[in-house]
Order: structure tokens, then sequence, then C-alpha cells
């Protein structure tokens, strides 16, 4: 599920973001959230119209949303479904849950299903450390799971 925007109107939606924001003290991250916000993801198009607005090479934009997890280069799911993948939750079952995961959905990590409905990212911590293992769906975070509650969890996200 990728929803190809004309690049002019990335450009001139990317533009009008650093706009509102390049006067914040170090505007880079909330000028990338803003712009995922916007489009579901970070379009390669916009890149060069922050680097080219805050005076910074493509490259050091590019480098900063390759870095941070939280930012995606494609359109995500209707849903995304985030398993922590620290050593903690490890530690509990999350590698089971995890291969539990990937069966129910047909998709890798950083993959999203055909029918757009679901993505699945790692993360690698959800502050939940003595809960493990967890999860979040769209936000809403998941402690102490099990095949059950993971398999309720995919259920709901594939409505």
């Amino acid at each position: 599920m990728n929803i190809q925007l004309p690049r002019a109107d990335v450009a001139e939606r990317t533009l009008a973001i650093v706009g509102e924001l390049n006067g914040l003290e170090g505007p880079l991250l909330p000028i990338l959230h803003a712009v995922q916000d916007e489009f579901g993801y970070v379009p390669q198009e916009a890149l060069p119209v922050i680097a080219r607005e805050l005076n910074l090479s493509r490259a050091e934009v590019y480098g900063v949303v390759t870095f941070y997890h939280d930012f995606r280069e494609h359109a995500a799911g209707r849903h995304v479904l985030k398993l922590c993948r620290a050593e903690a939750c490890q530690s509990m079952g999350g590698d089971r849950l995890a291969e539990r995961a990937k069966a129910l959905l047909g998709i890798d990590f950083h993959e999203t299903t055909p029918d757009g409905a679901v993505t699945l990212e790692p993360v690698y911590c959800l502050g939940l450390c003595s809960c493990s293992p967890s999860a979040m769906l769209d936000g809403e975070v998941h402690a102490r799971l099990d095949e059950t509650e993971l398999e309720a969890l995919v259920a709901e996200a594939r409505r």
C-alpha cells in the first residue's frame, strides 16, 4: 500500500511544514515527525527540500531518517504492530511470539500485509521490561503477552 503523490505536492507540503517549524531549536526531528504525520512516511522527495531549507546535506537528513526506527521510508498499513525485541522480552518468550506473529500475518518485520491492513515492526524497548513480553498496536501497549493474546491482537488488526 504505497500511495504516490505528485512530487510538486510533496515538495509544497514539506516546504509548508519546514516553514512552520524551522524556527525551533534543532528543528530537524520535529520537521521529520511532522512530515511523517502528514504523509504516513517520509517521502524521498521531501529530503532535498528539508536539506535545502535547513542548510544541511541530503546525506545528513537521510542519515537521521534511517538512524531512527520510528521514521518510515514507505507508507505503513492501516495498523502497525510493534513487537519488543529487547533482551527482557526475548528471555520471556518474545522470539516465539515474533515467529508466531510473522506466521499469522504471512510477513516479516518491516513488511505490510498484501491487503494493507498490518505493518509488522520490531521495536527495541517499550519500557515494559518487568511485564515482558510486550507489544504495541497502533500506539497502545500490551504487556505479558502470550500466544492467545497475540492472536487476538492480530485478529483485531486484520478487521
